[in-house]
């Protein structure tokens, strides 16, 4: 699928700017915050594809690595003016994660992965490179906290599963997965949703 091809560059832009973004912030040097941008970016698809056994996208397909040039780039030199489209950059990192997973899912399925091993890779490759990147700044990983991001890209790739053992064309199974994904985080920021704690499960069934 080409246009997923494009937009999973695209992705990888978006992603390599929060990551360099990310290391501004903490007053990084323009190296660390490359390699910042660069562990982000391809960080989940790089553990996705070791898992499959074969070479990460990123070795053999220069683009990425372009991608994620620019992306820094961008972030260096427009960084006090990214900050104020944080709303814009949160967009693309929640269309950013539909794709990644969508594309994890695709790949997975393609090397003849189980049904629930593609499900877990496309999660990883959407999410993994964020949290790599939060290890290192030694912030808690998204992931861990109490927002809806994971289990968003969990119900992409279900989704995606799930359609396409029907005859649905794999570009409209694609959209729809991306959608899900998509709206699932977007619904959780804009209300402001979240799962239980452990706790409150536990208080919960203590009443």
């Amino acid at each position: 699928m080409e246009l997923i091809y494009y937009i999973d560059l695209l992705g990888t832009m978006v992603f390599a700017i929060s990551g360099a973004m990310a290391a501004n912030r903490y007053g990084i040097d323009v190296f660390g915050a490359t390699f910042m941008g660069f562990v982000t970016a391809i960080g989940g698809g790089s553990l996705r594809d070791v898992f499959l056994n074969i070479r990460p996208v990123w070795v053999e397909d220069g683009n990425y690595l372009i991608a994620i040039l620019i992306g820094v780039t961008i972030s260096i030199l427009f960084n006090k003016r990214l900050d104020n489209f944080a709303r814009t950059l949160f967009l693309f990192d929640a269309i950013g994660i539909g794709f990644f997973t969508v594309v994890g899912v695709e790949k997975s399925l393609a090397y003849e992965s189980s049904a629930i091993s593609a499900v877990m890779l496309g999660m990883f490759s959407a999410c993994m490179g964020g949290v790599i990147r939060d290890v290192l700044m030694n912030v808690t990983p998204l992931i861990l906290r109490k927002e809806i991001y994971a289990s968003a890209c969990l119900a992409g790739a279900i989704t995606y599963v799930l359609l396409s053992l029907t005859k649905i064309s794999p570009d409209l199974n694609a959209f729809i997965s991306v959608v899900v994904v998509f709206g699932i985080r977007f619904l959780a920021v804009r209300y402001n949703f979240s799962l239980p704690s452990v706790e409150e499960v536990e208080t919960k069934d203590n009443t």
